[in-house]
């Protein structure tokens, strides 16, 4: 067994690819395990009555503490994992530390109006602390929320590892990137996905399986996606979209007040104001 064992590790290590950036045995990713207790940090910082803290007597100080320390530490992980040795990533994380400490007050008032959005748009809410404390929902964007502020600050790894987790805890698909409004309502939740360059306006409501995606993706001179262009739709303010709708493109623009109802198919922009069925299949 032991010369087996030997065998297979030493093919392991033979076999390589060359388009795969890897410098894990130098400069390892962050860890996991630490970034989901700063997602569990924060959430009991901003919300304690719905978010359990590890020690319920610690101050609030003291917790943002934690939550910062811990963060720094797996910044300067992701940004040595993405530069190598280069830069002082140390300085890099303290920065992004600082700024994104300043943002939470501004994120804590927009989960407010996330929770106000649920409680008044979900007959079978019993109550605000209801939301808080069991609806997916909430949960994923929290999270994503959180996310989208390190996200901003050009934090490597962390925002999606963060949004991952919300994706495996709730089945809901915030990529960070997402620019999300206020008011967001998000209801049941199950299989939605909502990509990296969609916009989200205000007053938005979501059922499960709704997809804002991309329709397709243009292509380098060798055949590979283009990175970092528009390539998901925007939706304006007071829209609701139904359950397992799809809407693809980065030019499909949704206009403020519309209704999509659920199975539709859109790659294309309609108009504020308008229906959108799948019976009928056209505004």
């Amino acid at each position: 067994m032991k010369e087996v064992i030997r065998k297979t590790v030493k093919e392991l290590t033979q076999i390589t690819v060359e388009q795969i950036h890897c410098n894990a045995h130098a400069c390892p990713p962050p860890d996991r395990q630490e970034i989901v207790k700063v997602i569990h940090e924060l959430q009991a910082l901003l919300f304690p009555m719905a978010f359990r803290r590890e020690y319920p007597d610690m101050a609030d100080e003291t917790l943002l503490s934690r939550a910062l320390y811990r963060l720094r530490d797996q910044l300067t992980a992701a940004l040595r994992f993405r530069n190598g040795l280069e830069g002082d990533p140390m300085a890099e994380a303290d920065r992004i530390c600082e700024k994104f400490s300043a943002r939470l007050p501004e994120v804590k008032r927009l989960l407010l109006l996330d929770v106000e959005a649920l409680y008044e748009g979900d007959p079978a809410a019993g109550s605000r602390e209801e939301v808080m404390v069991t609806y997916p929902g909430f949960r994923a964007i929290s999270i994503f929320r959180i996310a989208h502020e390190l996200y901003v600050l050009d934090a490597p790894l962390i925002p999606r590892i963060m949004t991952e987790y919300a994706h495996e805890r709730t089945g809901i698909d915030i990529h960070p990137g997402a620019t999300v409004g206020q008011y967001f309502f998000i209801d049941h939740g199950t299989g939605i996905v909502i990509g990296e360059t969609t916009t989200i306006g205000h007053h938005v409501k979501l059922y499960q399986g709704v997809t804002l995606g991309a329709k397709s993706f243009e292509l380098d001179a060798n055949g590979n996606p283009v990175k970092k262009i528009k390539r998901h739709p925007d939706i304006g303010n007071h829209v609701v979209i139904y359950a397992n709708a799809t809407i693809l493109g980065g030019n499909t623009r949704i206009g403020d007040n519309s209704v999509i109802g659920g199975n539709t198919w859109l790659t294309r922009s309609v108009e504020p104001g308008s229906i959108v069925t799948y019976r009928e299949g056209e505004v």
